[in-house]
């Protein structure tokens, strides 16, 4: 394919693969993905910088699986995250299968880390029988030693060769759910990778520069390679690897789509938790519903609607405002604060309002306003729903027995 330097290159046609819902390639608008910086065990703590990226638009994340603690800390994230969780496995083969327990929507391998043919093709059935794509991460820091001594040092040709090499083995399982990154943190090299592997192949590629460092110099880094291959026509999905927080990296790469033309420019912001077991309402029908209203309205807000009152109001505290069910109520929240409880066929309607009054007023005055009884009445319909429904509502205990009995097994066949 015949390349220009010019914005009008038309978009190379992939190959269409799903991470949990989001389209990846074929056509999709290219998205924007993140790793979160928490440890994957604390699962909390995850939960909530996963919601501070969704706030800012990022539309696939990633958390890492280096061991079994943080598997068992994606059986409890995975049904409460907003976003499709994408598990980054290092070396060790029961940490993808663990993973793939835990309930992720993708996996990340590294073939120049995860290197044994059998144990790639075991991970690559179980992916194709769970319906879990899985993206092949060459990275030019860590390229398969054999690779590094055949092109003496990472090349593009080496990095290509590596994808190919592990592409190869998922085909021998008639595993194609794949998308593809051959990232280096030097720029000439990353690009010219990443145009030689669209040569080469037809599956959704995933860019990004590695280790691009902390901005000003990471962001414009990050955007060299990146900006130069989208141009191009080349680019599925991207990720900007900056040293600062995540945020920052959706940020970067939301403006960088959006400069572009890739992606169409944000007004109002709404976030919605998943249908998880502690969801009292029909999450999907009721966001629809809200941003439908609210769209209308041209409110510059970032609003959450929240499935239950136990965990909503906490998830999405970083929200301008928000709206949780629980017990055929809906409890406003500003800024994770309850401020009034409406009745839950009022939800949306009351929802509404008080944007408009968030809008005119601001949030101190709103929270000034709040209803002196409100918070206690959600603490109490926070507590029936806990005896109502058990502290283990997804049942995520149940996943992490899995995990544990996998990677004993595991570990004793590897012994």
């Amino acid at each position: 394919m015949a390349r220009t330097n010019t914005f009008t290159e038309p978009r190379r046609r992939t190959r269409r693969i799903h991470v949990g819902k989001v389209a990846v390639g074929g056509g999709a608008p290219v998205t924007v993905q993140s790793m979160t910086t928490t440890k994957t065990a604390d699962s909390e703590a995850t939960l909530a910088q996963i919601y501070q990226l969704a706030g800012a638009g990022c539309d696939i994340v990633r958390c890492t699986c280096n061991e079994e603690e943080a598997a068992e800390g994606l059986a409890r994230i995975v049904p409460r995250s907003p976003l499709p969780i994408v598990a980054d496995i290092h070396f060790h083969v029961e940490m993808a299968l663990a993973a793939l327990e835990a309930g992720v929507a993708g996996l990340r391998l590294n073939p120049g880390n995860l290197r044994k043919p059998e144990e790639i093709k075991l991970v690559a059935r179980e992916a194709k029988d769970r319906g879990v794509p899985i993206r092949i991460g060459v990275n030019a820091g860590s390229l398969h030693p054999d690779l590094y001594k055949k092109y003496n040092g990472a090349t593009p040709e080496a990095l290509v060769e590596s994808a190919m090499n592990e592409l190869a083995l998922f085909r021998e399982v008639d595993f194609e759910d794949v998308k593809i990154s051959v990232k280096a943190s030097n720029v000439p090299l990353m690009v010219e990778a990443y145009r030689m592997l669209s040569e080469a192949v037809d599956h959704p590629l995933h860019l990004g520069v590695t280790e691009a460092g902390p901005p000003p110099a990471g962001l414009i880094k990050a955007t060299a390679g990146i900006a130069t291959l989208l141009a191009e026509g080349i680019g599925d999905t991207i990720r900007y690897s900056l040293t600062a927080d995540p945020v920052e990296e959706v940020k970067a790469g939301r403006t960088l789509l959006e400069a572009l033309g890739l992606r169409e420019r944000r007004g109002l912001d709404l976030i919605a938790c998943p249908s998880c077991g502690r969801a009292e309402i029909d999450v999907i029908k009721v966001a629809g519903e809200a941003q439908e209203a609210l769209e209308r309205l041209h409110l510059p807000l970032q609003v959450a609607v929240m499935g239950c009152v136990v965990n909503g109001p906490g998830e999405a505290r970083e929200a301008d405002l928000g709206i949780a069910a629980g017990r055929h109520k809906g409890h406003l929240f500003i800024k994770g604060k309850i401020v009034r409880v409406v009745p839950e066929e009022r939800m949306v309607e009351e929802l509404v309002a008080e944007a408009q009054r968030l809008a005119a007023e601001g949030v101190e005055a709103r929270l000034a306003a709040a209803d002196p009884g409100a918070q206690s009445e959600a603490d109490a319909d926070r507590s029936a729903l806990f005896q109502l429904r058990g502290i283990d509502a997804n049942k995520s205990e149940e996943k992490i027995a899995r995990i544990r009995r996998r990677v004993g097994e595991e570990g004793e066949t590897q012994g």
